[in-house]
């Protein structure tokens, strides 16, 4: 199929609003669903069209990715900048969700079990439910989610958690009731992937679902860039 012609960089390009919608989890355990709502960004991308590349691409020093100190599953600070050398995939997930976010999970798993060590990027994943961010329940989840050791978790403040979503424009809501005593807490966010190459700069982003020989393929590109 012949592609569209390209987007120049400096053209603006039309607001995106992918919608996916999840289910109930268990009550009592929490309730995970995501839902995709990206403005453009603020900082002038390529859009792409193509069935499995990325959603938007950045050219080489033009994105810098917005930092943040936040907290490791360990209790550690952790920041995009102690990464700086590698690349980094940056994600937003919800340690409870049952749904989308376990799938997303286990894609960039594999994306990184399939990369040259050299090239293996870091995985840091931003936690989008402040109720869901105990240590056994982030330690859990590397297990049943078979996560590999490049695998961070990011939590902290409820403030310091919404500065990194609104930096990276991931949409986070939370509904909350309790039912028959239980307090159940509804979270629905944007399932996103940025890759960000090893001097720190956005070059692509991934709205869930994707494939891991895609990202793939993009890392692969920046280590030859």
């Amino acid at each position: 199929m012949q592609q569209p012609p390209a987007v120049p960089v400096a053209q603006p390009f039309r607001r995106l609003r992918w919608f996916v919608l999840g289910g109930a989890l268990l009550i009592g355990v929490g309730v995970g669903a995501a839902i995709a709502v990206l403005r453009s960004p603020s900082t002038p991308a390529v859009p792409n069209t193509s069935a499995f590349d990325p959603g938007y691409t950045w050219p080489a020093g033009k994105a810098l990715a917005p930092g943040f100190t936040l907290r490791s599953e360990n209790g550690q600070p952790i920041s995009l900048k102690q990464f700086r050398g590698r690349p980094v995939i940056l994600t937003f997930i919800d340690p409870l969700c049952r749904n989308l976010c376990p799938f997303e999970a286990k894609v960039l798993a594999r994306v990184a079990a399939q990369m040259p060590a050299a090239q293996r990027p870091a995985i840091v994943a931003v936690s989008v439910n402040q109720w869901a961010d105990a240590r056994a329940n982030l330690l859990l989840d590397k297990t049943k989610w078979s996560l590999p050791g490049s695998w961070h978790w990011a939590i902290g403040d409820p403030r310091a958690l919404a500065r990194v979503w609104k930096d990276y424009e991931i949409g986070v809501s939370a509904a909350t009731k309790t039912i028959a005593g239980i307090t159940v807490h509804r979270i629905t966010h944007t399932e996103a992937a940025y890759i960000l190459d090893a001097k720190g700069y956005k070059r692509a982003l991934y709205l869930y679902p994707f494939r891991a020989a895609d990202v793939e393929r993009t890392l692969r590109s920046l280590a030859g860039a």
